[in-house]
C-alpha cells in the first residue's frame, strides 16, 4: 500500500474525501492480524529480550507465528469459559505474552490491560469492576512482586476463576535457568482460583484456526484499559473493535511500512503502546521490538539503549518526554543511522530538550497527542510537513477537533473564535462509547457526540492544534496520571491543615511534580516540610508524594469557597522559574499572566539577554516572554 501524504490540513481534507469505512476491510483485530500473517508470514513481528544487552537473549515471533500464538490463546480463554462479553485481565510487564493475550483477549472476549505498578487494593477493585474472569500474570519470579500483588489482589476480587502464569524463567539463558526455581518466592494462589501454566495451556489448543465464531461487530466492546492514573480510583474506558483499527490502519496508511522496526520500551498496558505501536504493527507489518520487562525501567536500558538501536536496525523509537532526557545524558555510541523518526507523547516535550535530541542523534521527533478515552490517537505533527515546536501537530484523518465553552452537564456554551483557547472536543472513529460506570459518563459528551478531553487548546491559522492547560486537574508527571484528590486528602487528614490545593508545579525532568499549598487552623505551627513528610507517610504511590509544601495564610478561593487552583499554579510557575534563574546567577522578577492564546505564560523581567534566558526555561514545557 503507497502511503497517504499528510503534509497539511489540505492533504487530510483530501484523504477524507473517501468514507472512512472504505479504508479496510477487518471487521476485528483478529482479523486484520490474520491478514497481515497471510502476507506477511515469515516477516519478523514481535521481540523481546529479557535483558537490556545488545547480545543478550532474544526471542522474535514472525508473523506467522504470532497470529497461531494469538489464536491459541483466544481458543484457552474460551475453553476456560471466556465468552463474548466475558473479561480476560492481564497483569504482566511487557514481554511476547503479553501482545499475545492482548489481542488473544479481545478475540476471545473482552481484555482488560491492568498496570502492574498499582498496588493490590487498586488491581483487585479494577478486576472486581471489570468481572475478570480469566488472569493472567506472572509466576513468581526474582525482583518482581507482580505475582504477590496478584494473589492478593484476587481475594479481593473473588470474580476470577483461573489463573494464567507466565514463567519468565524460559527467556533465561543457562545456568541462569535452572537456578531461578531454587529462588522463585513462595505464594498461595490467592482465594482458590485454578492456577496453570498459560504457555502449556495455550499449546494444547489448534493454532490454525479459532474454534469459536468470533463476533464481527466493528462496535463490540473488546477492551477495557483503565484510565485516571497510579493514584486514586481509576476509570474504566470500553474500547471498540473499530477503534483499535481506526489506530492501526492510521499508522499504514501515514508513517509505518513493513519495513519499518519500532523500539518500544513502554507498557503494553497503557494505549500508547496497545494501539499506536502494537496495533500499527499488525496493521503495516512493520516489527515492535520489547527491551526488557520493564521497558525504560529495566536494568541496564539506558545505557544500552542506542545500542539496542543497533542491534534491531530500529527506524522508529518510541518515547516520553522523561525518557527522551534521560537518553540525552547518555553518549550516542552506536550507529543509529537506522533512526528515522521518534514519536513522544504522553507529555509536552521542553523546547531544549527537543533540540537537543534531535542536535545529537540526527533523529526526527514529531510530537503528538493522543489519549485513552480516544483509543488514544487525535493529533500528531506531519512527518512529511511543517513540525511546528511546541504544537502536537494536525489533527488526523477521520478525526474533528472544535474548541468548545461548555458547561457542567456537557451543553455548550459557545465555541472558541480563531485562535482563542477553548476545551477540546473531539469525534472521531477512535472516541470511545464511555467508561464501565455509567456515572462517570454525565457530561462527558456534547449533544452532538464529541467527547469532551478536559485538555485546553487551540486551534492556529493552519490547523495545527496546541495544547495550554488543563480543565481538569489531573497531574502528569512523565506522562503518570496522578489526581490531586490523593495529596489533599491526606494532608486534610492533618490535624492543623484546614484547606489543601494539590497542584502539578513545572518540573524540567518530568514536565510536572506534584505540589501542595495548605491553609492552617487558626494557631496552628506546623511547617511544610512537616506536612511533605505527613504526606509521604499518607500517600502509597511514591509518585504522588509531593516534592514542595508551603503554607499560606489564607489560599485563594472562589465566590463559593472552592480553592481557585489557576492562582496556584501562577504562583508555583513563578517559584520555579525565577529560582531556575537564579541558579544560574540571573536575576529576574517573573510573573504570571493568563494569556488568550498560549495558557499560562511566564512574564520575565530582567537585565540578562534573552538567549540566557532562554537557555535556563527553555528546559520546561510553560512558554515565557518578556513583559509587554
Amino acid at each position: 500500500m503507497t502511503q497517504l501524504a499528510m503534509r497539511s490540513a489540505d492533504d487530510i481534507r483530501q484523504v477524507e474525501e473517501v468514507p472512512v469505512s472504505e479504508r479496510w476491510t477487518a471487521k476485528t483485530a483478529y482479523q486484520l492480524l490474520c491478514q497481515t500473517a497471510s502476507d506477511l508470514p515469515q516477516r519478523p513481528a514481535v521481540s523481546f529480550q529479557i535483558k537490556s544487552g545488545p547480545k543478550d537473549k532474544a526471542e522474535t515471533l514472525t508473523w506467522s507465528t504470532f497470529c497461531g500464538r494469538v489464536t491459541q490463546a483466544a481458543n484457552l480463554f474460551r475453553s476456560l469459559g471466556v465468552g463474548e462479553n466475558d473479561v480476560v485481565a492481564y497483569l504482566l510487564p511487557n514481554t511476547n505474552e503479553t501482545a499475545v493475550a492482548l489481542l488473544g483477549g479481545a478475540t476471545a472476549g473482552i481484555v482488560n490491560p491492568v498496570n502492574p505498578l498499582l498496588d493490590a487494593a487498586q488491581i483487585g477493585a479494577i478486576l472486581r469492576e471489570t468481572g475478570a474472569k480469566v488472569l493472567v500474570t506472572l509466576a513468581p519470579f526474582p525482583k518482581t512482586d507482580i505475582a504477590e500483588k496478584a494473589a492478593k489482589a484476587c481475594e479481593i476480587a473473588r470474580n476470577v476463576e483461573v489463573i494464567l502464569e507466565v514463567d519468565l524463567k524460559r527467556y533465561l539463558s543457562p545456568p541462569l535457568s535452572w537456578i531461578v526455581p531454587l529462588i522463585r518466592p513462595s505464594r498461595t494462589s490467592g482465594h482458590g482460583a485454578k492456577v496453570l501454566n498459560f504457555n502449556t495451556e495455550m499449546a494444547k489448543q489448534r493454532a490454525d484456526a479459532l474454534a469459536f465464531d468470533e463476533p464481527d461487530d466493528p462496535d463490540r466492546v473488546c477492551a477495557y484499559f483503565h484510565t485516571g492514573g497510579t493514584t486514586g480510583s481509576p476509570k474504566v474506558a470500553q474500547h471498540t473493535a473499530r477503534g483499535m483499527l481506526y489506530n492501526g490502519w492510521l499508522g499504514k496508511a501515514l508513517i509505518f511500512s513493513r519495513d519499518d522496526v519500532l523500539i518500544c520500551p513502554l507498557p503494553l498496558f497503557h494505549v500508547f503502546a496497545a494501539y499506536p505501536i502494537l496495533m500499527c504493527c499488525v496493521a503495516s507489518g512493520a516489527h515492535m521490538v520489547m527491551p526488557t520487562p520493564a521497558g525504560y525501567r529495566g536494568d541496564g536500558v539506558f545505557d544500552n539503549f542506542w545500542k539496542l538501536i543497533e542491534r534491531w536496525g530500529v527506524t522508529f523509537l518510541i518515547t516520553v518526554p522523561t525518557a527522551a532526557a534521560a537518553l540525552m545524558q547518555r553518549p550516542v555510541n552506536a550507529d543509529v543511522s537506522t533512526l528515522r523518526y521518534a514519536i513522544c507523547g504522553s507529555a509536552p516535550l521542553p523546547r531544549e530538550t527537543f533540540q537537543k535530541f534531535e542536535r545529537d542523534t540526527g533523529v526526527t521527533i514529531l510530537e503528538g497527542y493522543g489519549m485513552t478515552e480516544a483509543t488514544c490517537l487525535v493529533s500528531c505533527n506531519p512527518p512529511q510537513g511543517e513540525r511546528k515546536l511546541g504544537s502536537v501537530g494536525l489533527p488526523l484523518p477521520y478525526t474533528e477537533i472544535r474548541l468548545l465553552h461548555c458547561d457542567g452537564e456537557g451543553n455548550v456554551m459557545s465555541e472558541a473564535g480563531p485562535e482563542e483557547v477553548g476545551e477540546i472536543c473531539i469525534r472521531s472513529p477512535g472516541v470511545f462509547p464511555g467508561y464501565c460506570e455509567e456515572a462517570r459518563n454525565k457530561g462527558l459528551f456534547t449533544p452532538d457526540g464529541f467527547l469532551r478531553s478536559g485538555d485546553l487548546g487551540r486551534l492556529d491559522a493552519d490547523g495545527y492544534l496546541w495544547i495550554t492547560g488543563r480543565a481538569k486537574d489531573l497531574i502528569i508527571r512523565g506522562g503518570h496520571n496522578i489526581d490531586p484528590a490523593v495529596i489533599e486528602e491526606a494532608l486534610a487528614a492533618h490535624p492543623d491543615v484546614a484547606f489543601v490545593g494539590a497542584i502539578g508545579q513545572p518540573d524540567n525532568h518530568s514536565g510536572e511534580v506534584p505540589c501542595a499549598y495548605v491553609e492552617l487552623v487558626g494557631g496552628a505551627t506546623v511547617t511544610g516540610p512537616e506536612l511533605m513528610s505527613f504526606a509521604a507517610e499518607k500517600v502509597s504511590e511514591r509518585a504522588a508524594h509531593p516534592k514542595y509544601v508551603e503554607v499560606l495564610d489564607e489560599l485563594p478561593k472562589t465566590a463559593v469557597g472552592k480553592v481557585f487552583k489557576p492562582d496556584l499554579r501562577k504562583m508555583a510557575i513563578t517559584r520555579i522559574y525565577t529560582s531556575a534563574l537564579a541558579e544560574e546567577g540571573i536575576e529576574a522578577e517573573v510573573s504570571v499572566v493568563e494569556d488568550k492564546r498560549l495558557g499560562l505564560v511566564a512574564e520575565v523581567k530582567s537585565d540578562a539577554e534573552d538567549a540566557a534566558i532562554d537557555d535556563v526555561l527553555a528546559e520546561f514545557a510553560r512558554p515565557w516572554r518578556r513583559p509587554g
